[in-house]
């Protein structure tokens, strides 16, 4: 089976770690190339291609403001991920809360007086 391009969708982007820390260093505000280097002691051009990935995906958006390029996250792009794992947040709870319920049955009986 052919592996799919990382530009195919979102979670191929997300896969490779360092575009994982990109929009970790990103967060809610925006940053230049140069900032993101800094921040992340990658180099210039790793950081140019990983930010390449993410855009062409759609998760990272830009604005060009004279000779500096402000890349932000696109939250709403991130919906199919966010989704995805949702799914396994009721697994975890639905097993959580059943365990919550057992470990109460285990509890000794206070005797009341």
């Amino acid at each position: 089976m052919a592996r799919r391009p990382t530009t195919a969708d979102a979670f191929n982007a997300v896969a490779e770690a360092s575009r994982r820390d990109l929009l970790d260093a990103l967060g809610t505000g925006e940053a230049t190339v140069g900032e993101l280097v800094g921040r992340l002691g990658m180099s210039q051009p790793q950081v140019s291609k990983h930010l390449a990935v993410l855009r062409a995906v759609g998760l990272v958006l830009v604005r060009v403001e004279g000779r500096h390029h402000w890349y932000r996250v696109n939250g709403p792009a991130l919906k199919p991920i966010h989704d995805w794992v949702r799914t396994f947040e009721r697994t975890w709870n639905t097993r959580l809360d059943r365990l919550d319920d057992l470990l109460a049955e285990l509890q000794p009986k206070e005797e009341e007086p």
